[in-house]
């Protein structure tokens, strides 16, 4: 080090000297900078560096943490703390990378665009549909978006919510029927309803300017027939359409219901939208693979990751098998990924392990090799908290909200405020609770300034190890979906159907024990409650 030190030290002021030998340092290979130092296959910190940490957490913890459960009669501290020993083999670019890059940890684009659904960021490159919506009769749910145009400023195409008969594939005449049409969706039998939900969707909002999606799966080739023939009534090419139909049908097994066929002529439906999707709609998102549904079930974080990666690794071979290119369809494949909870921390784990998780199945299981196809799409962030949302003291969900926007900001997605906080007390929202959605995210981005940096916590000795334990736990019970073989042996043999209510039976009786505290529900109640009142939309 001797010679660099004489030339950068001669002339210099000493008060220049310091920092000029943490430069020399680093430069010439001292101890300190293989410490500081971090590349490809170096470890952030040497052998002796890491012996020496444990070391003092081991003193750390006999002496001043001893005194302090001491001091307070604790048997064992009720926090942990996180050093360099728990991320011993860390590798930044292995296990981080770059937003955009191998292997998406941090985030699946290299760049956050502000917030799309807070009204007041950059959205006029992209085209999309608005928020999920539809009740009663087509006329009912055309009515709906036009007034949500004028009076709101809605923007973007439909994104469809259908009524239970008409996603069991009952028109709303049949007896079994009776009671559920138009509930919880719209009821659609025909073209002809079809054609009446679209009349709000002409001129500057015609199907060639709009994205379309349609959350429904056992039919849904019948839903993308009925939107070929509203587009060749109009005179528009298939090749301009833009959309999303959910077509998952393999959860619907697992944790809602509305499937119609068994699981494999189900896959071969799939397989039929995919095939006639890349050859005719090529700007058409052929499925929208969903985890959320499973959670909302009683899944498990890890769980609702490894069912629903497993789920698209059986639709990912289906496009395969049918003699297509995985670059070419993997593009139009996108996530409706995750519900989340409020334990903050594992709920960010879990969303940057599921982006390497997937990652690593497309490049090395199915040797894609287009980064596109590597992506989650539509996986970023935390999640949507609709089952932690709660009907007593609903003005907590405020609270709730804000946690995930928050969560979703440091978990590699846009701070967005997913439910308006009266989700839980019926059909529509309030006005009040619309308006505080919206705001909650603008806060998150334009005041708290969250938007401004893309998973800052990427490097953290505990988020990074959450991560690392987060993504073995995802591929353990992948291999024991393989090894049952695959998602759809696992859905006929009822491993995850098994899984899931087991977990929901967990987690019930936590809550009903007091052991998993939900504020307002099961601890901090009293008899004086606030009544909330709201006008509905």
């Amino acid at each position: 080090m001797k010679p660099i030190v004489e030339r950068l030290f001669s002339g210099r002021p000493k008060r220049k000297r310091r920092w000029l030998t943490a430069l020399v340092v680093i430069a010439e290979g001292h101890p300190l900078g293989t410490a500081i130092r971090s590349k490809r296959g170096a470890k952030m910190f040497d052998k002796d560096r890491m012996e020496e940490i444990e070391r003092r957490r081991r003193e750390w913890e006999e002496g001043t943490l001893k005194r302090s459960r001491e001091r307070f009669g604790m048997k064992e501290s009720p926090t942990k703390f996180y050093t360099p020993a728990d991320l011993k083999d860390f590798d930044f670019l292995e296990k981080v990378g770059f937003p955009g890059e191998y292997p998406f940890t941090a985030a699946e684009y290299p760049s956050n665009l502000p917030a799309l659904r807070i009204r007041g960021g950059v959205s006029a490159l992209l085209v999309r549909a608005g928020r999920y919506s539809g009740y009663g009769a087509p006329e009912d749910t055309r009515d709906y978006y036009n007034y949500m145009r004028e009076a709101f400023g809605r923007q973007g195409g439909p994104n469809i919510a259908f009524d239970l008969p008409t996603q069991c594939g009952y028109d709303s005449d049949d007896p079994v029927a009776r009671g559920e049409v138009g509930k919880v969706g719209v009821a659609v039998d025909t073209l002809r309803d079809f054609e009446v939900i679209y009349e709000a969707f002409v001129g500057e909002s015609d199907l060639d300017k709009i994205a379309s999606n349609w959350t429904i799966n056992a039919p849904c080739n019948v839903v993308l027939a009925m939107y070929i023939a509203l587009a060749e009534k109009r005179g528009i090419p298939l090749d301009g359409l833009r959309g999303t139909p959910q077509n998952d049908i393999l959860k619907e097994f697992v944790a809602r219901g509305t499937y119609i066929f068994p699981p494999r002529p189900s896959m071969r439906m799939i397989r039929d939208t995919i095939t006639y999707c890349a050859e005719h709609m090529p700007s058409m998102n052929t499925i929208s693979i969903c985890g959320y549904h499973m959670r909302e079930a009683g899944a498990r974080p890890v769980q609702m990751v490894a069912f629903t990666l497993a789920n698209a690794m059986a639709y990912v071979q289906q496009g395969i098998e049918a003699g297509l290119d995985v670059d070419t369809f993997m593009r139009r494949f996108t996530f409706l990924a995750w519900s989340t909870g409020m334990e903050f921390f594992k709920e960010i784990a879990r969303a940057r392990a599921a982006r390497r998780v997937w990652a690593k199945i497309m490049r090395d299981r199915f040797g894609a090799k287009d980064p596109r196809s590597w992506m989650l799409r539509g996986g970023g962030g935390m999640g949507v908290p609709t089952h932690t949302l709660t009907a007593q003291r609903p003005l907590n969900n405020l609270t709730r909200n804000i946690i995930v926007g928050i969560g979703n900001a440091l978990s590699g997605a846009p701070p967005m405020v997913p439910v308006p906080y009266d989700e839980p007390m019926g059909l529509g929202h309030s006005l009040e609770a619309e308006q505080l959605n919206m705001d909650g995210g603008r806060l998150l981005q334009f005041e708290a300034r969250l938007a401004d940096v893309i998973d800052p916590l990427a490097g953290s000795y505990y988020v990074e190890s959450l991560t690392d334990q987060t993504e073995q736990e995802i591929c353990e019970i992948i291999g024991r979906i393989d090894a049952i073989g695959g998602a759809v042996a696992a859905i006929e043999s009822g491993y995850m159907q098994r899984e899931i209510a087991r977990s929901a039976y967990e987690y019930q009786k936590q809550v009903e024990r007091g052991e998993r505290v939900i504020v307002g529900v099961n601890r901090f109640t009293g008899e004086n409650e606030l009544e909330v009142l709201t006008t509905r939309l």
